[in-house]
């Protein structure tokens, strides 16, 4: 619900609620007052207007005083009752006891004259009262004069009074105090409810902006709903939780970029270091005949080449890492461009007296998109890799390949020493060696199996590792099999 459509409610409840509860208020002080409702008439043909205090004054001095006969004379007593009923007003005339003349209505309510109060002194008149008569209330005003022979007459003005105008004229006050109760609880209770919808939000936005400001991101902004301010929330939170992962994502950034400037610097200063000692001897002659110099200079040549090829993977690093590097993809048959590499590598590992087994059964089919120049960089690090940590007198390496739902894998192992369980979750991290001495004759620069999983990212794929010490270590290699080319 919008906060537009709480307001136009909140304020239409301002307006409905009070007059219901008004109306049930009255409903319950006329059921009390009356006994029931339906005695509570709405409406009638001729109202009851009242009479001011001189309008009767006037009738009675002008006319019955100066004119006592007109007292008993019953043709102008019906005229005047006729006029007088027009305003639902009734005569009554009583002598004593004895009754001179009555309204035609008043005869059969004999029950409400009988409760008419008795002469007291000529010339009073008294203040207008009330009388109630089978459920209806009657306004009296009584005048008392001395007709002729001294004879006590009073005369009675007996007004319908309407009930609802009775009720309202009796009740005043109750309804009065109870509409500005009801007020008061109304609007204390909407705006209670609606601060707790607005208000109390937007204070915890302002609170949750301040410990932003202050550089404090680690709460959650608790702010729900569907409305405005549950989406602003919600906004909000997301905004602050991507802030806090960047700031996260920033302090390992800040924090990788020390330890790579810290392994480079180790990494360089090692072949550095060797390259000045043979310099300086051969500029301090101690390379005193022409096989010791070609020595130093091939072993100088040497350690350049360590240092070139550690700068070229930095740089490749580099570029994947910063998602610079072109990729040139091309959908082929995966398993004839395995079978090609392998008779490339059988021929190399000849060279090195490793054994190579190859069963690559499965996956006749398999379509996959590669980068030949990129992918062929990522079989050439993980066998490196492999090759580095021979440490059997029979060295070997298998590869292997199968198909899985659309993923086809490519599984090189070898029979090396394995890598410790705390150590292969952490070997496609860049620098990362599971020989912690950094020795570059088996460590290399650290950089070669994390530059594959990057280069498989890009692929789509991922790379594995499976290794127990002593026992070997299998890489596994998973790409995605094009859609329509599935392998058997």
């Amino acid at each position: 619900m919008s906060i537009r459509l709480k307001f136009l409610l909140s304020y239409a409840a301002m307006l409905v609620v009070p007059l219901i509860l008004l109306f049930l208020t009255a409903m319950l002080l006329t059921i009390v007052y009356h006994g029931d409702v339906q005695n509570l008439k709405s409406t009638y043909e001729n109202r009851f207007e009242g009479m001011e205090e001189s309008d009767t004054r006037n009738l009675i001095k002008i006319t019955f005083m100066q004119n006592s006969n007109l007292l008993t004379d019953t043709s102008f007593l019906d005229d005047l009752s006729a006029d007088m009923l027009k305003k639902n007003t009734s005569i009554f005339i009583r002598s004593g006891s004895k009754t001179l003349y009555a309204s035609a209505d008043l005869l059969q309510k004999q029950g409400l004259t009988g409760k008419l109060p008795d002469f007291k002194e000529a010339g009073s008149h008294n203040e207008p009262f009330r009388l109630k008569y089978n459920n209806d209330w009657y306004q009296i005003a009584q005048f008392d004069m001395l007709a002729n022979h001294s004879e006590p007459v009073s005369i009675f003005l007996v007004s319908t009074i309407d009930p609802l105008v009775h009720f309202v004229r009796t009740f005043f006050p109750i309804l009065f105090l109870s509409t500005v109760v009801v007020l008061l609880l109304t609007h204390t209770l909407l705006t209670t409810y609606m601060s707790r919808k607005i208000i109390r939000p937007l204070l915890e936005l302002r609170r949750a902006a301040r410990r932003v400001s202050e550089g404090d991101l680690d709460f959650k902004v608790e702010v729900g709903g569907k409305d405005e301010l549950g989406q602003l929330g919600m906004a909000f939170e997301e905004m602050r939780s991507r802030l806090q992962q960047s700031l996260v994502v920033q302090q390992q950034y800040e924090t990788n970029r020390k330890e790579l400037v810290t392994n480079i610097s180790h990494d360089l200063k090692t072949p550095i270091t060797a390259i000045k000692g043979y310099v300086d001897g051969i500029l301090e002659g101690v390379a005193d005949s022409p096989e010791k110099n070609e020595k130093y200079m091939r072993t100088i040549a040497a350690k350049a080449g360590e240092m070139d090829h550690l700068i070229d993977e930095l740089f490749l690093y580099s570029k994947l890492d910063m998602q610079k590097l072109p990729f040139s993809f091309e959908s082929l048959f995966i398993l004839p461009y395995l079978n090609d590499w392998a008779e490339e590598l059988k021929v190399e590992l000849e060279k090195r007296e490793v054994e190579l087994h190859i069963a690559m059964n499965g996956g006749e089919t398999a379509r996959v998109s590669v980068d030949r120049d990129s992918f062929k960089r990522v079989l050439g690090n993980v066998i490196q890799n492999s090759l580095k940590y021979m440490d059997k007198p029979e060295k070997r390496i298998t590869v292997q390949t199968w198909v899985e739902g659309d993923r086809f894998t490519l599984a090189i192992g070898d029979n090396g020493p394995g890598i410790p369980p705390e150590a292969a979750a952490h070997i496609f991290e860049r620098f990362y060696r599971a020989e912690q001495s950094r020795n570059t004759n088996t460590g290399g620069s650290g950089l070669g199996l994390a530059i594959a999983k990057q280069i498989l990212t890009e692929h789509g794929g991922a790379i594995y590792a499976d290794s127990r010490e002593g026992g070997g270590t299998v890489i596994r290699i998973v790409l995605p099999i094009e859609e329509g080319g599935a392998g058997q």
